[in-house]
């Protein structure tokens, strides 16, 4: 079941058409969301940062789109669905018509809910996707579904044997992962690429900043990475709404301790 502009729809309803603006021109933004035991995780800093990423593409937002609107609508979705814990996705995009210039800017929203899965994995590798980059601008750092270096890079993963690869933006400096933020432990010293260097404003992201900036033992840095500096860490782990924290255990000829990643992962949950 999915749920289109409120309503609980089946899978096979035919919803969209060619004129579909996420369709032709990637006109959409979309929030992943992590549901366990009925509560959704996180939630408020997920509807802050879909407002705020609607108003960066100059989306009309609906005076009904409240917080309590948007749990309600997520909580309708997968509780048609018959979940208890679940991967929830709101993709929300302008209405049909126009060429590069919208006829409107209003808006519609699709809400997919699926079974949650432990995606953890013990054993997690990692590479360096350089065919294409990722752009260091605002633009960048919002969940937009034009995430075609992404896709690219998970193809490149499953031909290589990989989980995971680290891409870069125009200056050639680590940007993120595929599906999350990513993190180098060196001493005591954690760093993790800026905003400004085009990174998705992960919401795990904000947490485990949050987290170490109040730890006595650890420095957090948000600074330009260069991808010698991967080979040269202790520890690297990503993080994401679904799996929190994924530490990695080797890139290339590189192996890591998973200590720091670990014990960031118990307080995430606490």
């Amino acid at each position: 079941m999915i749920n289109f502009n409120g309503q609980i729809l089946r899978n096979s309803e035919n919803i969209l058409n060619a004129n579909n603006r996420a369709l032709k021109y990637g006109d959409a933004l979309f929030e992943t969301l992590k549901v366990s035991n009925l509560s959704i995780q996180y939630l408020e800093d997920h509807y802050f940062r879909l407002m705020a990423s609607m108003r960066m593409l100059r989306m009309e937002i609906p005076m009904n789109f409240t917080m309590e609107f948007f749990e309600n609508e997520l909580k309708k979705t997968f509780e048609a669905c018959n979940l208890q814990s679940a991967r929830l996705r709101i993709t929300v995009f302008r209405k049909d018509g126009g060429l590069y210039n919208p006829t409107s800017s209003e808006t519609d929203f699709i809400i997919e809910a699926a079974a949650l899965k432990d995606e953890t994995k013990e054993v997690y590798k990692l590479d360096l996707f350089k065919d294409y980059f990722i752009y260091s601008g605002l633009l960048s750092t919002i969940k937009t579904t034009n995430k075609l270096t992404n896709v690219l890079a998970s193809i490149y993963a499953s031909e290589n044997n990989v989980h995971n690869c680290i891409l870069l933006n125009e200056k050639k400096h680590i940007v993120e992962a595929i599906n999350g933020n990513v993190f180098l432990v060196k001493g005591t010293t954690i760093k993790t690429p800026s905003i400004s260097e085009g990174c998705v404003k992960g919401i795990v992201r904000k947490k485990i900043i949050e987290i170490l900036q109040k730890h006595k033992e650890y420095t957090i840095e948000e600074t330009e990475i260069s991808p010698f500096e991967i080979q040269k860490a202790d520890e690297v782990f990503i993080t994401n709404s679904i799996v929190g924290i994924q530490p990695v255990t080797s890139y290339r000829k590189s192996t890591f301790k998973l200590t720091i990643a670990q014990e960031l992962a118990k307080v995430l949950k606490t």
